[in-house]
């Protein structure tokens, strides 16, 4: 038995085993090269990229979990699962065309309970892009002129992320992604894509696009604070409920296909006693002074911390800036994490002209990309066939898993 033929077995076993969740039958597709005849390792490659394609395809599965406190709902989350298993893996088909073999398998797909395996991507920072919150009803934004809680929520999220350091954080907190807000994803069902999300990846560069909703910024008691003397005296005798709400949704969309990774609605409600004229904007000293500012501020680091949770088992993905025959550059580099000697699997984008408007097909190459130079923000290397062999060009991506 040859090396690459069992390393394929242990990837078999390694994806291998029941978990309890009731499995789904797909089928998937890999793609290799066969190099100086070697077909045995050819077909182990193929193999591979078969069984990652399967895994990719299994994302669409989602777990939901509720919290519920005194009969109210406030925690809902939706993830999807970052890893998968695959069990009775059968080959259905294989088809060789010159040097380029191709293998279609079939599996029973069901969702990984062990920890994140994904040991080198979790090294590696991807690249976050945090878009506006925008506030579903405006009108609960005048008390306290929270008016800019959409654009500056966003922003304290980003001074989180950047100070954990676990992703690379980009802005656009002026950028909105949900045309309709009512509408906006807050319970996953089938694939939700957003088909915005691939543009604004692209164009800022990132590998996953943040979004959200500012759901309720509403008093608990809207009379407690009437302007009349005896609203006042009810006041300050602790006589009515001076609460106010805080609800977010948070949701992480993958940059390349649009598809929902994670969603979690977020939720507070505290005492409401910001002095007046100075509670003025979402991020003013006034409002972190009160119960609520600190409630809401605590809310925030639990979402910077789920973010960098949901993320750090997907693997790494960046995307081929320049293929010069054996000679790629890549448009990530340090700051990401990567290093000479890295290793990353190379992927083809394929679009069919009957399936335009659906997320493109990763196609393995079947080569691997070695990196010999690393900048800050790019890094070059080489591949063992020239790019034109296995079509391989600007916009396909890298991975490593």
């Amino acid at each position: 038995m040859s090396h690459w033929f069992a390393k394929g077995l242990l990837l078999c076993w390694l994806l291998a085993g029941s978990t309890g969740v009731p499995a789904l039958v797909l089928e998937g597709v890999g793609h290799a090269t066969i190099h100086n005849g070697d077909l045995e390792r050819a077909r182990a490659e193929a193999r591979q990229a078969a069984l990652r394609d399967l895994a990719l395809q299994y994302e669409a599965r989602v777990s939901t979990r509720d919290t519920m406190e005194n009969g109210v709902l406030t925690q809902s989350r939706t993830e999807l699962a970052a890893h998968a298993r695959a069990r009775n893996v059968q080959v259905l088909h294989e088809q060789r065309s010159g040097n380029l073999l191709r293998l279609t398998v079939r599996a029973d797909m069901s969702a990984q309970n062990a920890a994140c395996q994904a040991v080198e991507a979790s090294r590696l920072r991807k690249r976050v892009a945090i878009t506006g919150f925008p506030v579903l009803y405006p009108e609960q934004a005048e008390v306290g002129d929270l008016g800019d809680a959409g654009e500056v929520l966003p922003q304290q999220l980003q001074a989180r992320l950047a100070s954990r350091g676990q992703v690379q954080v980009l802005t656009a907190s002026r950028l909105s992604l949900f045309g309709d807000l009512a509408s906006a994803p807050t319970w996953q069902q089938g694939d939700n894509r957003l088909s915005n999300v691939p543009a604004v990846a692209r164009e800022l560069g990132a590998q996953f696009v943040v979004a959200g909703v500012i759901r309720d910024l509403g008093l608990s008691d809207p009379s407690a604070w009437q302007s009349s003397v005896w609203g006042g005296f009810k006041r300050s005798i602790g006589a009515v409920d001076q609460g106010r709400r805080f609800v977010v949704d948070l949701m992480i969309f993958d940059g390349f296909s649009g598809s929902p990774v994670y969603q979690e609605r977020f939720a507070t409600e505290a005492d409401w006693r910001a002095p007046a004229g100075r509670s003025a904007g979402f991020g003013s000293a006034g409002l972190e002074g009160t119960a609520y500012g600190q409630a809401v501020a605590q809310v925030l680091d639990r979402m910077a911390s789920a973010i960098d949770d949901a993320l750090a088992c997907q693997p790494f993905m960046t995307r081929i800036s320049q293929v010069d025959g054996r000679a790629v550059t890549l448009a990530s580099g340090a700051t990401a994490g990567l290093r000479p000697g890295d290793e990353l699997q190379v992927y083809r984008s394929a679009r069919y002209f009957d399936r335009l408007d659906q997320t493109p097909e990763l196609q393995d190459a079947g080569v691997t990309l070695v990196l010999n130079n690393v900048h800050p923000d790019f890094a070059s290397g080489q591949m063992a066939v020239s790019g034109t062999m296995v079509n391989v060009q600007k916009g396909d991506l890298a991975i490593i898993w």
